[in-house]
């Protein structure tokens, strides 16, 4: 059995690996990462999260046989296994970023970005999900909206109050994201109901998190007057990205 890592997330990983464990709090994070990736047989990653760029990804194996495959396949799906599709801007972007991304400056910088904008709504009595991640924070919608029915898809609306306040644009992870069932066409009822506020990598200052948190302390001041939403379309496929809703 082949344990194949996603590793999108692995140098916010690594970061908290180098905060909390007393063995790993004088390595370097690259050090770490290189520990944490020896132990698979490959990996997958997505370039738009820590490799600082907006487009491409890569897969990297120890098996050269299960290699020629996938560089077989990728002809066929995405282009030459030389550029797998991606420009040749895009590739270089990449290979800068990754490089970049390992810095212990960047990744304390970035995810310290992320704990302030957590910690200043904790202390305005907001409720979110902790302890605070490497790259969002997550409203917790049932407890913003106690309201508002899952049903009637709280984290949705949220995330729609949002962007009505400020133009922040948020990402619902709740019964819309959780689909439906297949056998019954039910709704899925997960447990988390909530609302990611995702923060890109060296784009915004420490005024654009508390723009950010003044937002949501302005929709929180005034959350009794937010009623539900009814979906009005829904796609086969993928909902949370393309239904749509109105009020209730």
């Amino acid at each position: 059995m082949r344990i194949i890592l996603d590793a999108t997330r692995a140098v916010e990983n690594a970061y908290f690996i180098q905060q909390r464990e007393e063995d790993y709090r004088k390595e370097a994070i690259a050090a770490i990462l290189h520990e944490f990736c020896s132990y698979t047989d490959g990996c997958t990653m997505s370039g738009k999260k820590d490799a600082l760029v907006n487009i491409g990804g890569w897969l990297a194996l120890n098996d050269y046989n299960l290699y020629e495959e996938a560089r077989n396949l990728i002809v066929i799906y995405e282009g030459l296994h030389t550029y797998g599709g991606m420009a040749g801007r895009d590739m270089e972007a990449m290979a800068r970023g990754i490089e970049e991304s390992v810095k212990d400056d960047h990744i304390r910088a970035r995810v310290g970005q992320v704990e302030y904008l957590g910690q200043k709504l904790l202390d305005w009595g907001i409720p979110i999900v902790v302890p605070i991640g490497g790259h969002a924070i997550y409203l917790d919608a049932k407890r913003f909206l106690p309201q508002i029915p899952q049903e009637q898809f709280p984290a949705q609306r949220l995330a729609a109050e949002l962007y009505l306040e400020a133009g922040i644009r948020a990402m619902e992870r709740g019964i819309v994201s959780a689909g439906r069932s297949k056998e019954t066409g039910e709704n899925y009822y997960p447990e988390l109901e909530l609302v990611r506020l995702t923060i890109p990598r060296r784009v915004y200052t420490q005024a654009h998190m508390d723009l950010t948190a003044e937002a949501v302390e302005e929709v929180y001041y005034n959350r009794d007057r937010l009623r539900g939403l009814k979906m009005i379309y829904e796609p086969k496929y993928l909902r949370f990205f393309q239904a749509r809703f109105e009020l209730q």
